[in-house]
């Protein structure tokens, strides 16, 4: 069985081990199950990459990222809303204004 290490890309930390399941939730969290099925939550990260043969998977966290995802599942889904898209271009300018 493939259990996997979670690292943090921000700091390159290890947040989990021994995880078997990783799935995102209906509101764009991402879940890390354990193979005793403990379950650890993200609310706002991004999977970078999934290595099998040194059973690493990399993330990335920040705050805007799940607003992120759920935008880009409204768009797919034909369920997009100017609010939703505003609340993005919000995010990303007060990022912008903080440089």
């Amino acid at each position: 069985m493939c259990e996997f290490k979670i690292i943090r890309k921000n700091d390159g930390s290890q947040i989990m081990e021994d995880i078997v399941i990783v799935n995102y939730t209906e509101n764009n969290e991402i879940v890390f199950k354990d193979v005793l099925g403990m379950a650890e939550l993200l609310k706002s990260a991004l999977i970078l990459s999934v290595n099998t043969l040194n059973q690493t998977l990399v993330v990335m966290e920040h705050p805007i990222i799940n607003d992120f995802i759920g935008l880009m599942t409204n768009l797919n889904d034909k369920n997009k809303t100017k609010e939703k898209i505003e609340n993005i271009v919000t995010q990303l300018n007060e990022l912008k204004n903080a440089i």
